[in-house]
Formats: structure tokens, sequence, C-alpha cells
């Protein structure tokens, strides 16, 4: 399960982050994660919150964006989202393409911190 040491760098990151700011705690983390990527949103969900215990992410929230596999059709210039991962095929005029302009990331998108003066009661 690869998605728990990919939960592990973004808990690094946005702890390293956050307290560098001078934030107390993170309490959202928003991600971007390409249909191509290679990661099981759900497993990556469940790894997050394992990762996150004793950091200054524990308990937050994970919010995943699913983002479409988009291709560049090199015949009309199309850019566009494919409709299904087995036919890589411009969805404007259905020339084959192998160009791919979205679909494999996983992005840090944003964090939301809790700074130390609302963090003490």
């Amino acid at each position: 399960m690869h998605e728990l040491s990919l939960a592990q760098a973004v808990v690094g990151t946005v702890t390293d982050a956050a307290v560098a700011n001078g934030a107390a705690r993170v309490s959202l983390v928003r991600l971007r994660v390409g249909m191509l990527s290679g990661v099981v949103c759900s497993a990556l969900e469940f790894a997050f919150d394992v990762a996150a215990d004793g950091t200054a992410a524990e308990g937050a929230r994970l919010e995943i964006e699913a983002l479409p596999v988009v291709v560049h059709c090199p015949a009309c210039g199309t850019d566009g989202a494919l409709a299904e991962l087995t036919r890589f095929r411009c969805p404007a005029c259905g020339t084959p393409t192998a160009e791919v302009v979205q679909g494999r990331e996983l992005e840090i998108a944003s964090i939301e911190v809790v700074v130390a003066e609302e963090a003490t009661p």
C-alpha cells in the first residue's frame, strides 16, 4: 500500500509548512488527485488519518478532488476529458492521442490551519 508513504509525505509537508508559519495545527488539507496517478483515494484517506496521528495534522479533514484525464488532440488541437480510461481518443474528433495534459497529479492544493492564538482556550 503505497498510499501510506504518500500520506506520510503529505502530512510532513503540510505540518512543516504550518509550523514554519506559526500555526498550532492543520485543520484541513485539500489534495488534487489525477485518475492516472495510481492513487486509491479511499486508501489515501485511511492512510492520512494514520500518518497524521500525533502530528500537527491530527484530526485534520482531508478533501480530495478527483481530476479527470484530459488529453490534447494533435489533429484538431482540442483539450478534452476522456469519457473512459480505455479509449485514448480525442473527445471532439476521435483521433487517437496519448498526450495527457491532466490526470497524473497528486498535489496539495491548499491547507487550512489554526493559529496559536485561536488554539488556546
